[in-house]
């Protein structure tokens, strides 16, 4: 098998949307989700490996790393996208909420890139060439959040792991992050959400999982992009 591309979360949406272009282009994949949405007996019917993983305690993310090594030996890329839009508005219990958001969006990719690491390693001993981690964090690392507080936080360390681990894997392995705003609504929004959500960028459009696409691929064929975050927000930092 050549090497896969790991993508975390990816049952629908982004992942799926990451999953179903690296389907069409030839490469092979490893897919995690939590809920088996019928998707994900799409992309096993087209080649996929798809691994249940619930990043809901340590045990279970060290779980999911002893199952991954048993499917591969080495690793083109993880790309992080697993990730829960909880709040605190739907949590009375504020300390169980923030140890929720840190673990998924920042212990697990914490443990999953150390634990990698050799697999990412062995792919560019093989191919001379860097092997990529990337982390799919927010916009609201910029400015916080105060309806998604947990949330925000979480994201922004996610956002600080990957210079650290830039700085501690290069150049070997290159780290990057995706901040993105606004890609695709939910089925459940309404008009009046939308026309308000969509006022907030310079854009003013819901461009779709092509952007996530193409950040992905430029930051995959770079050869020199690394501790970087790549802002997806069609400007909305200057509203």
């Amino acid at each position: 098998m050549t090497s896969p591309i790991l993508i975390t979360g990816a049952g629908q949406r982004i992942g799926l949307a990451l999953a179903e272009h690296f389907i069409a282009t030839g490469q092979t994949i490893i897919v995690t989700y939590r809920t088996r949405h019928a998707a994900i007996d799409k992309l096993e019917a087209q080649g996929a490996l798809c691994l249940y993983a619930d990043f809901n305690t340590d045990t279970a993310i060290n779980e999911f790393i002893t199952l991954l090594k048993q499917h591969c030996q080495s690793l083109k890329a993880v790309i992080h996208n697993a990730s829960s839009w909880d709040c605190e508005a739907n949590n009375p219990d504020s300390a169980t909420l923030f140890d929720n958001m840190m673990r998924i969006h920042a212990k697990a990719p914490y443990l999953i890139n150390l634990a990698v690491s050799e697999l990412l390693l062995a792919y560019q001993q093989q191919h001379n060439q860097p092997a990529d981690i990337i982390h799919l964090t927010d916009y609201v690392i910029e400015k916080g959040s105060p309806k998604h507080l947990a949330y925000a936080a979480s994201k922004a360390a996610l956002e600080n792991l990957t210079k650290s681990f830039a700085a501690k894997y290069a150049p070997h392995i290159k780290v990057n992050a995706i901040a993105p705003s606004l890609i695709i609504f939910n089925e459940g929004d309404d008009d009046q959400y939308r026309q308000k959500t969509l006022k907030k960028s310079l854009m003013a459009i819901e461009p779709g999982c092509k952007e996530i696409i193409n950040s992905v691929e430029l930051l995959l064929n770079s050869q020199y992009i690394t501790g970087r975050s790549l802002p997806v927000d069609g400007g909305r930092h200057l509203k």
